[in-house]
């Protein structure tokens, strides 16, 4: 397995304190998850709400992201209720979901999918959140 330094992340407080949270309440269930929930977490920059370049991705962010084949994918960073694939939706609490969090456009990560094999994926893309950035 590669043992790449990961890039620098940058992440809201509310979406930091919100996804400590999720992290901390799903730990019984998906130690593993957890754990590298935690772990971005806990390298991030956190900055005031306010303060967050919109070439961040942040919880609701449409961002695109070119990953292994080249090929562009266009989706939309969600809480686990909100999710829907086939909407292009995915959650904060899958592994890609969890390398996604808190990048800037130029930025790429190597992320481990469920079945232990090694991804990397560049973002080329943040657009507007999606809603506004709830209290």
């Amino acid at each position: 397995m590669q043992n790449k330094r990961k890039p620098r992340i940058t992440i809201s407080r509310t979406d930091h304190d919100r996804l400590l949270g999720l992290a901390t309440a799903i730990e019984n269930r998906d130690p593993v998850l957890a754990e590298n929930m935690i772990g971005e977490l806990e390298r991030a920059r956190i900055v005031e709400d306010a303060a967050l370049p919109d070439s961040v991705v942040r919880m609701g962010s449409t961002l695109t992201y070119t990953a292994d084949d080249g090929e562009p994918q266009t989706v939309t960073l969600v809480y686990p209720g909100e999710a829907d694939i086939a909407q292009g939706k995915i959650s904060v609490t899958t592994p890609v979901g969890t390398a996604l969090i808190g990048l800037s456009v130029g930025q790429t990560i190597d992320w481990t999918a469920r079945d232990g094999r090694v991804h990397r994926l560049s973002i080329t893309h943040i657009g507007e959140p999606e809603g506004d950035n709830r209290p």
